[in-house]
């Protein structure tokens, strides 16, 4: 085949949100915005179903339909985006339930389904979502008469232990939720990871599930292998790709893999990444191209059929700190050209 084969592991998954179970005695949801996180909505929400999730979170009504359509009526599947204009409908016919983060939104909800479920989502001071304690104040007690759900709010730092903005969203969140009885959650899988003082009645884990930081010891989830579509001998003074971005220094044998930006694989990778072929990296050579990678396989004992971006010696964060940016946006930039493969849990 022609496309690279992407490979998610589901029983690690499973294990990934087990483990963060684990970790506390407050209910463990799942988050699987963004198409699970780019590995397939269905099977990644239903590894998870199986593994004993049964509260899931997306980001906006559309993926709740999906997901609500991969796992039936059985299940909570909160919004985190809420209820927006033209939502009314799909909310109420899939028994979606959204995270209110403004006045306008209760208002909203309120009068287009009034007794429907709902959540309510506060702003700690991340500044993102959520309402803020002066708004909070104004509809608390109407909001609260409705019973929803959940009352949560975000880290904006959970990933670092050690920053003050941890406390202080606690603590900001103890003060706007304290004395209500209804279920809150502020932890993700950083704040999972922070201790049980910030697990409230119910965590919501998503990177950690896929093998992500700030979850060390998670289990990796993801592989990919890109097919080797030509090999080729340069020699010493010619140049790779566009740009003539890399010349060969010695004569060099180059491997053409089927895979490119258009996949997922950011040009900041060009001559700064490897390859791998089990445990022997080879080099990116040129730049990063829509549909095509160079690596050099000079060093290689065979030529291989194919070669590894992400395996058991390179992960998505290693991808990441070589790219500049974080796990996540490496996994939900994973292209659809590539052939998804989802061993059962």
């Amino acid at each position: 085949m022609g496309t690279g084969h992407l490979t998610i592991d589901l029983d690690a998954l499973a294990a990934n949100w087990r483990a963060l179970d684990a970790m506390g005695s407050a209910e463990t949801g799942a988050v699987v915005k963004a198409d699970g996180y780019g590995l397939g909505v269905a099977p990644v929400a239903r590894t998870l179903h199986k593994a004993g999730a049964r509260r899931f979170f997306v980001a906006v009504a559309e993926e709740g339909a999906a997901l609500r359509q991969a796992l039936g009526p059985n299940v909570d599947v909160c919004v985190f985006g809420g209820h927006m204009p033209g939502d009314s409908e799909m909310i109420g016919d899939l028994g979606l339930v959204p995270m209110l983060n403004s006045l306008e939104q209760v208002l909203r909800h309120f009068e287009a389904l009034p007794g429907h479920p709902f959540g309510i989502q506060l702003d700690t001071g991340m500044n993102r979502l959520g309402m803020e304690m002066s708004e909070w104040a104004a509809v608390a007690e109407i909001a609260l008469q409705q019973k929803p759900v959940l009352v949560m709010s975000h880290l904006a730092c959970a990933d670092e232990p050690d920053h003050e903005m941890n406390t202080r969203q606690l603590a900001e969140f103890h003060r706007m939720t304290d004395g209500i009885k209804v279920p809150r959650s502020l932890a993700a899988t950083g704040g999972i990871l922070l201790g049980q003082e910030y697990q409230f009645d119910l965590t919501r884990p998503g990177i950690g599930l896929y093998g992500g930081r700030p979850f060390e010891e998670a289990r990796p989830v993801v592989t990919l292998e890109l097919p080797v579509i030509q090999v080729r001998d340069v020699e010493p003074g010619e140049s790779v790709g566009y740009g003539n971005s890399w010349i060969a220094e010695r004569r060099t044998r180059l491997a053409t893999v089927a895979a490119g930006y258009a996949d997922g694989i950011t040009r900041h990778l060009s001559n700064r990444a490897s390859l791998w072929h089990g445990d022997a990296p080879c080099p990116i050579r040129g730049r990063v191209s829509m549909d095509l990678i160079c690596a050099d396989i000079t060093d290689l004992p065979e030529t291989p059929d194919s070669l590894a971006l992400l395996n058991g010696r390179q992960g998505v964060d290693d991808i990441a700190d070589i790219a500049g940016t974080i796990g996540y946006e490496v996994l939900t930039q994973l292209g659809p050209r590539y052939t998804r493969r989802h061993p059962s849990a």
